[in-house]
């Protein structure tokens, strides 16, 4: 998962008409199960280029690190905190210029592809807010029990660390094994992120696919088909926190799962 400030990559680059469709849908998930990513060299760019990388980033959902200063932002709530409520905002954010350069990966074309892989059911977001205000939030592609995180933003302090303790819980909630970071930074791996070969990771990738198979049929079999993913996962926090007398302050109940099983 990158930050609007994206790094140095290691990139194939697969160049596209100039016509500028957004991508097929299904190229798009194609694509991420065999572990290559698009990206784009400016926001007005109307070629792309297929990315996969040598090193990649992954976050152990077991491992995720969550800081005493972390834990004390969830359990006051400071932010209220939502799943699929503003994808659009979430994307355009993170599509904002980097500091270094005052250019972006997430072209407009990119960004178009994203959206209608939101609509059809396959991109999502996790977003914070404060006072109404959207002040933080990342989004991503999940497919079978694996996410790929895209990109995050942070408007005020903490609000993407939020975002992303929000995601860890709800995939582990909603049956995730893979949680694609794409490139290490400095930040991820403050928070438990790790760097692993491609070929390391392709393994991991082709075995959550492959469990995700088992993982359904568990799921239908309870009378819940969409049983696994970051949206039911997310509910299924929701659900938990309010069983464990946290319903007003579902932070507070994360902080204290993270605490107890790290």
């Amino acid at each position: 998962m990158t930050s609007c400030l994206h790094g140095c990559i290691e990139r194939k680059a697969v160049h596209a008409p100039a016509s500028n469709p957004p991508i097929d849908p299904e190229l798009l998930l194609l694509a991420y199960r065999s572990g290559v990513f698009p990206m784009a060299d400016a926001r007005d760019d109307p070629e792309l280029f297929w990315v996969e990388p040598r090193r990649r980033a992954i976050l152990p959902l077991d491992a995720f690190h969550c800081s005493r200063s972390l834990a004390r932002t969830l359990r006051r709530g400071e932010f209220e905190v939502s799943c699929n409520r503003a994808f659009g905002e979430v994307i355009r954010a993170c599509a904002g210029p980097r500091r270094d350069s005052g250019e972006t990966w997430i072209s407009g074309r990119i960004e178009q592809s994203y959206l209608e892989l939101h609509r059809l059911g396959h991109a999502h977001s996790i977003e914070c807010w404060q006072d109404g205000a959207l002040v933080g939030g990342l989004y991503g592609v999940g497919f079978d029990r694996v996410f790929c995180g895209e990109s995050m933003f942070s408007r005020v302090a903490d609000a993407s660390k939020v975002a992303l303790a929000w995601l860890v819980a709800a995939l582990r909630l909603g049956g995730c094994r893979l949680l694609d970071c794409q490139f290490i930074t400095p930040h991820l791996a403050s928070m438990g992120a790790i760097e692993i070969s491609q070929e390391r990771y392709l393994k991991l990738l082709r075995a959550a696919q492959f469990a995700a198979g088992a993982g359904l049929a568990e799921a239908a079999a309870d009378g819940d088909a969409e049983g696994v993913g970051l949206a039911a996962g997310f509910g299924a926090l929701l659900g938990a926190a309010k069983s464990a007398g946290f319903s007003s302050s579902p932070g507070n109940f994360i902080a204290q799962s993270f605490t107890h099983t790290s």
